[in-house]
């Protein structure tokens, strides 16, 4: 596209009202499907010690019982998202999303009226299949919506409401009564099924992009025309059919090596992410904050997440999210490494936001990033492997801290590692290349910022 095209299908993505209007629905679907996701994922944490206490809701419960059973659904998580990569740029957004929905509320609810553990623990499993399936899909959905100049804010909107849903959750804990009181904690996050997937059926398109990538011209233009999106100036060339999609095009030499890099970028971020949210209140109870503190650190360490993450999107849309995600994973490094110094409250509240900034917020930049990077016929295998390669972090941060702490060290030394971690993930953020400018024929290409290139190189290849 040159680039009076390229003004030209800007201006008709900032104007056209119907393209507002989806953008709009299409925004806040996803928003609170995700606020839920987040809210599944958290509330496990929240009901643990009625579950502990209590043997007569599912039996006698262990610790280490209690620390599987939590892994369950993060394992979930993984295989979910892996399962979505490899079939969504297959199927399309809309089916993976309808489907997350329906099956993550399912499971959910039912985990509400168990008696048994090792159903339960299968029900986790089962929960985090779905949150899964949607944190894979959302990303790519927003990058085949938004305009480009805007893409960036609109998926830290999106993915903030993973922490948002955390919040709730800890928040909603704070009114269950003892006892049974869990349970309705949990029938809560089947709310979906009957606030959110009706709105979906009606409101949610399927992606134009994705239609003529795949070779559905007619219908591509059908959805186009109703929902006021643009499609690409190039119609996919028929030699280009049997290009691969998918998994298969993560590894080809184009993307290969930023795949793994990609993938490591996450895992990093998730790792700090699961492990502060996990032991974030007991580092700081046996620096000797009573238990009164532990909602508010984690309550900071999400709200920072949200506020941050938004702002920093902000730039990343000006700059390029690759270069504000290698600055935010520093932000997390040298606030993790302060907090080991004792200083006041107010200090020691702002470092907590500012960590939350550079782990949770940062997340939230690398799924606007990977979905960003790919081709339409290789988005959503992109952000499926962010998402489920990364969850190996998100499963190995809790393990990490719980040996840490286990291990009789003081505070400081958890700190310290996870302030390494963030070393780690700047460094691996950086070494992410370029992506290869795409054929002149290909029917979507949305390449990123990087470090040199910024907002523009999005342009460029837009």
């Amino acid at each position: 596209m040159n680039t009076q095209e390229h003004g030209t299908a800007q201006e008709h993505r900032a104007t056209d009202p119907r393209h507002r209007a989806t953008l709009r629905w299409i925004v806040a679907i996803a928003t609170v499907a995700l606020v839920f996701d987040g809210y599944d994922l958290v509330v496990y944490g929240t009901v643990v010690p009625v579950l502990l206490r209590d043997p007569g809701q599912l039996g006698t419960l262990t610790v280490a019982q209690a620390g599987a059973l939590g892994s369950y659904a993060l394992i979930g998580v993984m295989v979910g998202a892996l399962i979505a990569g490899a079939v969504g740029d297959h199927i399309g957004r809309r089916r993976i999303m309808l489907t997350g929905i329906v099956w993550f509320s399912v499971a959910m609810g039912l985990s509400a009226f168990v008696t048994d553990l090792t159903v339960f623990g299968v029900l986790r499993f089962l929960t985090g299949i779905g949150v899964g399936a949607l944190v894979a899909t959302v990303g790519a959905l927003i990058a085949e919506f938004a305009p480009p100049h805007r893409r960036n804010v609109y998926n830290a909107i999106v993915y903030s409401g993973v922490p948002a849903g955390g919040v709730l959750a800890a928040l909603l804990a704070l009114l269950a009564s003892d006892g049974d009181g869990w349970r309705a904690l949990f029938l809560f996050g089947a709310a979906p099924l009957v606030v959110l997937l009706p709105v979906a059926l009606v409101r949610l398109p399927e992606s134009p992009k994705w239609l003529q990538a795949r070779g559905h011209t007619a219908r591509a233009r059908q959805v186009s025309e109703r929902t006021g999106v643009p499609l690409p100036e190039a119609a996919p060339d028929p030699s280009e059919k049997q290009a691969k999609v998918g998994f298969a095009a993560l590894a080809t030499r184009r993307y290969a090596l930023a795949t793994l890099l990609l993938g490591l970028t996450s895992c990093s971020a998730l790792l700090l992410t699961y492990a502060l949210n996990t032991w974030l209140p007991e580092i700081m109870g046996q620096a000797g904050y009573g238990k009164s503190f532990s909602l508010v650190f984690l309550l900071t360490l999400n709200g920072g997440a949200i506020l941050g993450g938004l702002t920093a999107s902000r730039v990343a849309d000006r700059f390029g999210p690759q270069r504000v995600i290698a600055t935010t994973f520093v932000l997390a490094a040298v606030s993790l490494a302060l907090l080991t110094l004792g200083l006041p409250l107010g200090v020691l509240l702002f470092l907590v936001a500012v960590a939350g900034v550079g782990t949770i917020g940062t997340q939230v930049l690398i799924y606007g990033f990977v979905s960003h990077y790919y081709d339409t016929v290789a988005r959503a295998a992109g952000v499926a492997w962010c998402a489920g390669f990364g969850r190996i972090g998100g499963i190995g941060g809790p393990v990490v801290g719980g040996a840490l702490m286990g291990a009789g060290l003081p505070p400081a030394y958890a700190f310290h590692v996870f302030a390494g971690v963030a070393v780690l993930g700047t460094l691996v953020t950086i070494l992410v290349p370029r992506r290869a400018a795409a054929s002149a024929r290909a029917p979507e290409a949305s390449a990123p910022g990087a470090l040199t290139g910024g907002g523009a190189s999005v342009l460029a290849h837009e």
